[in-house]
């Protein structure tokens, strides 16, 4: 994963003007079905956290860990399996990713007790963080220059669809059957990533590694360490909320658990459309689009413990902070893109990175707080955080802006040469 094959589009080798073959479109597809499963198997717990912590005997923030184990091992694995994978071939790494999610999935799916759960679930964040680095890298080599834009989109509509699809469809599996079968689902269509990306991915070499002088380089300049700073305080807010949304929407506002399926199902769609509508404009108006997503999850969280008793305003309020996360992850995409266009190798590791310590940090502390003070406070903290998150937004002036985009237009030479 050469360092200037991570490059956008436009500062790549000139394009010829033909279009990808059905093979390259098709190497797409198979690692947006891996992206679909890593995302599913990531959050899976969290629409089937009360089910899970009854079954195994552990308290509700205590079954957070599942959301938080993983999490830690894959902010050390996206750096850390980068500088170890050296100069093997991408495909191959590829390929014992995708492995080791689908030993997950079945460790997980036959887990005797809490402490087999989080084995399984540790193998998951080994594979998850290095997954992320790679695939944000790989949309530009598997298509033509023109088209590694749409590579990309695809590539996330495989996570989008994962929150549309993905865990409400493992709630209604378990509804049925068990959160058991909820995992061995999720461990088929693993199973089908993998071979999809065994057969359509082709020989992705490295003539290049990532250093760990990259990485420390990058967090020695201002602009990058901020941007870093602020999504991990807003994904924080986040995470330390939505692990815990369903024992909220079931012990608090009193759903059932049919309710919580189709909610989470809204939630996911809503996330779908929002994704689309803010792709037309993030370009253009980045940090207003920011701060406007970031306000609008801060106030769903604010909001939702002083309505928990109306069913109606719990609603509209999930479906408002489905809205706000399912723009997030672009926009920080494009920002972290624009802060790092020097380094987008390294940028695309620390953005992966910090975001599964927001994942692990956010779900632990939010958990300490359910256990001991209650799911409302869980979602006040949350707000705060996202507060936090504005505040970091708001430090950046218009000339970081303008000197992320000077040194973007001084990297296209140097790709080209």
């Amino acid at each position: 994963m050469l360092i200037e094959d991570n490059l956008p589009a436009s500062s790549a080798s000139p394009d010829d003007g033909a279009s990808s073959s059905v093979r390259s479109w098709l190497a797409v597809v198979a690692v947006a079905i891996g992206a679909f499963a890593f995302v599913t198997t990531e959050f899976l717990p969290v629409g089937l956290l009360p089910r899970i912590a009854a079954d195994l005997g552990v308290l509700p923030g205590t079954a957070g860990l599942m959301v938080t184990v993983p999490g830690v091992i894959a902010a050390l694995s996206a750096p850390g399996l980068m500088l170890v994978a050296g100069r093997m071939d991408r495909r191959r790494v590829f390929l014992l990713l995708t492995t080791l999610l689908l030993a997950s999935n079945l460790i997980s799916a036959f887990a005797p007790s809490f402490v087999v759960m989080l084995v399984g679930r540790a193998l998951l964040g080994a594979a998850l963080g290095g997954f992320w680095t790679l695939a944000t890298a790989a949309s530009g080599r598997l298509v033509k220059p023109k088209d590694s834009a749409r590579a990309m989109a695809t590539i996330l509509t495989g996570v989008t669809c994962a929150t549309v699809i993905g865990v409400p469809l493992g709630t209604f599996i378990a509804s049925f059957a068990s959160w058991r079968a909820s995992f061995m689902a999720t461990g088929v269509l693993v199973a089908i990533a993998l071979v999809a990306q065994f057969f359509f991915v082709p020989s992705l070499p490295s003539s290049a590694a990532l250093r760990l002088r990259d990485l420390v380089a990058l967090l020695r300049r201002p602009h990058p360490r901020r941007s870093m700073l602020m999504v991990a305080l807003v994904f924080g807010a986040h995470f330390s909320s939505y692990t815990y949304v369903t024992p909220f929407l079931l012990h608090n506002a009193s759903f059932s658990m049919a309710t919580i399926t189709w909610l989470l199902l809204g939630f996911g769609l809503i996330g779908f459309v929002s994704n689309f509508a803010v792709s037309s404009t993030v370009t253009r108006n980045l940090k207003t689009s920011v701060g406007a997503m970031v306000s609008l999850l801060m106030f769903a969280l604010l909001a939702m413990p002083l309505l928990q008793h109306s069913p109606l305003g719990v609603a509209a309020l999930v479906l408002a902070w489905g809205v706000s996360f399912g723009a997030l992850p672009l926009c920080f995409s494009v920002w972290i893109q624009r802060a790092t266009p020097d380094s987008p190798e390294a940028g695309s590791a620390l953005f992966v990175s910090i975001i599964q310590v927001a994942i692990a940090v956010g779900s632990l502390v939010g958990g300490v707080v359910v256990d001991h003070v209650g799911i409302s406070a869980d979602f006040l903290f949350g707000s705060g955080l996202g507060l936090l998150g504005l505040a970091a937004l708001a430090s950046f002036g218009r000339g970081d802006q303008t000197a992320a985009s000077s040194l973007a237009g001084s990297v296209c030479p140097d790709a080209q040469s």
